[in-house]
């Protein structure tokens, strides 16, 4: 019989996890950046990346994952929901209607120009949100 103190994780996905990890954030961040053009996007990254602290939950600990993502995940939330409307806001000081696209050219050195918009802007602050979201729920549940 095990004691109920001892954690019963299997070594094999506390060694994959570490792994997948990295690899699973640079995926979400990958539908993240491709997700104006094609299938992807903020939602579908953010929940990629949620899932991949939750796996490292399962794997080790809340508290583990909790100093892995070094953030507060409420910060998280109100982080992207600032950012989704401050997308917003700048189709409004434009004299455009809310949440239209706005775009602006930036010269980078070596790549030429670059165009950032205001879809991008808001794409993150979903990604964000979504990151921040399931945490709270799946740490909060995993912490009861």
């Amino acid at each position: 019989m095990v004691p109920e103190t001892t954690p019963i994780v299997s070594l094999i996905l506390r060694t994959a996890t570490r792994y997948v990890f990295a690899v699973m954030l640079l995926l979400s961040i990958f539908l993240l950046l491709r997700g104006h053009n094609e299938p992807g996007g903020g939602f579908i990254g953010g929940l990629v990346a949620g899932i991949a602290f939750v796996l490292y939950a399962i794997a080790f600990d809340v508290e583990s994952a909790r100093t892995l993502l070094r953030i507060e995940p409420r910060v998280l939330v109100g982080s992207g929901l600032l950012m989704a409307a401050f997308a917003g806001i700048i189709a409004l000081a434009l004299g455009d209607p809310f949440l239209t696209g706005e775009w602006a050219t930036i010269p980078i050195p070596l790549l030429g120009d670059t165009y950032l918009g205001t879809p991008f802007i808001f794409d993150v602050g979903v990604y964000l949100v979504v990151i921040g979201i399931t945490l709270v729920i799946v740490l909060t549940l995993a912490e009861e």
